[in-house]
């Protein structure tokens, strides 16, 4: 008795989920699907697809004209055939605007991705000159390397035009211990006396 009470459905606990007698497919999402459309409508628009199609109808209208009465199963108006043919382009309209409907998605979110990195590129693009234009400014401030060359050869060329003779600084002589301290000691004095 005991055993039956705990094999008994309760209440307070969930049901196991049991197995359906209809499957559906895990091969089949709506993924799958749409790939698998797309692949056919890739392959409706090949050369191998016309040209096998117009084989197969040129080989129905051969048989159904040249073979024994017998051995016919559409005869001269061909309705099988234009059933057949239109069966197949019933399936396939769908399944080429699917295919389409998928590729204007994915453009659609190529072009806003392509948007975003456009945007960005613009933002960086404007920091960027931002940046170079406060550089410039501030190099204005300052005096380059070239600037300070610049302005000491226009010196040199000014002087050699008065005649000043331009030659290599003299090094400078070797001062006496004894003459250093008594002309700063006078230098202190006078500036003392200021």
């Amino acid at each position: 008795m005991a055993e039956r009470r705990d094999r008994a459905p309760r209440l307070d606990q969930p049901r196991e989920k049991r197995r359906q007698f209809l499957t559906r497919p895990e091969a089949l999402t709506s993924e799958a699907f749409g790939v698998l459309s797309e692949k056919f409508a890739r392959y409706m628009g090949t050369a191998y697809f016309l040209i096998g199609m117009t084989f197969f109808v040129l080989v129905w209208v051969v048989w159904n004209l040249a073979a024994p009465k017998d051995w016919r199963f559409d005869n001269y108006p061909f309705i099988f055939l234009t059933l057949m043919l239109s069966l197949q382009a019933s399936y396939a309209a769908p399944l080429i605007l699917l295919a389409q409907n998928r590729q204007a998605d994915r453009d659609r979110v190529m072009l806003e991705q392509d948007r975003n990195r456009d945007e960005r590129n613009l933002a960086d693009t404007e920091f960027l000159t931002r940046e170079v234009a406060a550089l410039r400014i501030a190099m204005r401030d300052s005096a380059t390397r070239d600037f300070v060359r610049g302005e000491l050869r226009d010196l040199l060329d000014e002087m050699e035009e008065r005649g000043l003779v331009i030659g290599r600084p003299a090094k400078p002589k070797k001062r006496d211990a004894s003459d250093t301290p008594k002309r700063r000691t006078d230098e202190g004095r006078s500036q003392r006396s200021t």
